[in-house]
């Protein structure tokens, strides 16, 4: 690919004073940068009437330069007067080896919807029309909310799809469940919040970034109905966060029952629910469960993301906050980032209000299924004893592991076999659960899913035997 180095400029140090002539010191500039890799091979140089204006130097030392680089090699003389840089002359920058051992060939890794099915041609037709049609003015800095055409999509199809009662003026748009989680953290524990409550097991990246806001993390157990919030009522908390739709990683499903209680420990306690609707958009064998925050507005904050249906490299996430809490994580973020890329923003909100998430996500519900039933029905032919729990919904399944397995053993011998696949122990609050795997299958195909549960199987046969 041929590049420019620009009209007339090139950056060049030259010492008038330092005795050398300029030509040599022009020359020995260009040579250096070459060789150091800076101006790539074929890389346009500016012409010898414009670099000698742009160096305030006579044409003629240009020349001179240009001159005595293409002889010894470092340049060349295109036809139409162009001088480029030759190919031969390029010293490339020292680049690290890769590790011996590389990533899996077949990956179980969790939280990887398959971004290969991305809508490109529709996300297309969303940025075309918002280049097009937005007006100069929305390119200004922005409300610390976000912009009021996403978070007015948004709050329509939550309303519909989630049975949230969002309303525009209470989102807050976000750079994922990362940042929007980090500020809310930050501003509870600056409005005294103490203590945050977390299921057991769960996704332990919260934790650090909760501890780092000052914030102490507790445990508490679940059930197969959700929370314990028994649990959660002695454990002096005055936050809680759940994946009440579909927990993380068991799987399990909060019951009616368990819902009402959490926003009566809420109104009891003064506290909040920080629901994660992480991937509640993907269910298989159950009717959809509506959001908590339709129930109780005021007390339960609703955090959303497009990184497990869209992509999540978009970077799009989304809260629906208590009325308390929106202007305080507005100016949180002005002050973290000034706000979220507006035509990122823009694109997403035509996308969404032309009806192409609604038809993106029934494409992949279908797609998603067939990967669920492959691994259920393979783990059930293979290894019978993995018994799969939480797969009515979402991109992964849980098994636990019996006595004679345990985790670092199994991932290891897996490793070996080009298999990657992950324990539970991570996900434990206090480090000592009973020992699991989670297969998460979004990115893989049907193939990659037999053939990984048959390595799985001859892993476990070699350890044991």
């Amino acid at each position: 690919m041929r590049t420019s180095s620009g009209a007339g400029e090139l950056l060049v140090e030259l010492n008038r004073d330092s005795g050398v002539p300029l030509h040599q010191q022009l020359e020995s500039g260009i040579r250096t940068r070459i060789r150091a890799g800076l101006l790539r091979a074929e890389t346009v140089m500016p012409s010898t009437r414009a670099l000698a204006q742009n160096l305030g130097l006579s044409r003629g030392v240009v020349v001179e330069a240009y001159q005595q680089l293409v002889a010894e090699g470092y340049l060349v003389s295109r036809a139409g007067g162009k001088t480029q840089v030759a190919d031969i002359a390029v010293v490339e920058p020292t680049i690290a080896a890769p590790a011996a051992s590389g990533p899996p060939r077949i990956d179980f890794r969790y939280s990887r919807p398959d971004v290969s099915e991305f809508p490109r041609a529709a996300w297309l037709r969303s940025v075309r029309r918002v280049l097009n049609e937005t007006p100069y003015r929305s390119l200004a800095y922005i409300d610390g909310r976000g912009t009021i055409e996403l978070r007015t999509a948004l709050s329509d199809y939550l309303n519909r799809v989630r049975g949230t009662a969002a309303r525009p003026e209470n989102m807050l748009i976000c750079n994922g469940f990362a940042q929007g989680s980090r500020l809310l953290l930050q501003v509870l524990a600056a409005q005294g919040r103490t203590r945050l409550a977390v299921e057991d097991p769960s996704d332990n990246d919260l934790r650090d970034v909760a501890q780092a806001a000052g914030l102490e993390v507790v445990g508490v157990p679940m059930l197969e109905t959700g929370i314990d919030v028994a649990a959660l009522e002695q454990s002096g908390a005055d936050v809680v966060l759940v994946t009440a739709a579909h927990q993380f990683p068991t799987g399990a499903v909060a019951s009616a029952e368990t819902r009402a209680a959490l926003v009566a420990w809420a109104t009891a306690r003064d506290g909040l629910v920080i629901e994660d609707d992480y991937d509640a958009e993907y269910r298989y064998d159950r009717e959809p469960i509506g959001a908590m925050q339709g129930l109780a507005p005021d007390r339960v904050a609703y955090a959303g993301t497009a990184s497990k249906t869209l992509a999540p490299g978009l970077r799009l996430g989304w809260l629906i906050l208590p009325s308390w809490l929106v202007e305080p994580m507005a100016q949180a973020k002005l002050m973290d980032d000034r706000g979220s890329p507006v035509f990122d923003q823009l694109a997403f909100a035509d996308f969404v209000a032309r009806g192409e998430f609604d038809r993106h996500l029934r494409r992949m519900r279908p797609r998603y299924r067939i990967l669920r039933d492959t691994l259920v029905d393979r783990l059930a032919a293979r290894i019978p004893e993995l018994e799969p729990v939480g797969v009515s919904a979402g991109l992964h399944v849980m098994t636990w592991l019996p006595p004679d397995l345990g985790e670092d053993a199994l991932r290891e011998a897996a490793l070996q076999r080009g298999l990657g696949v992950y324990g539970l122990a991570p996900y434990w609050v206090a480090g000592d659960g009973p020992a699991g795997l989670v297969f998460g299958y979004g990115s893989l195909r049907r193939k990659e899913v037999v053939e990984g549960i048959d390595l799985l199987a001859d892993a476990i046969a070699t350890i044991r035997g």
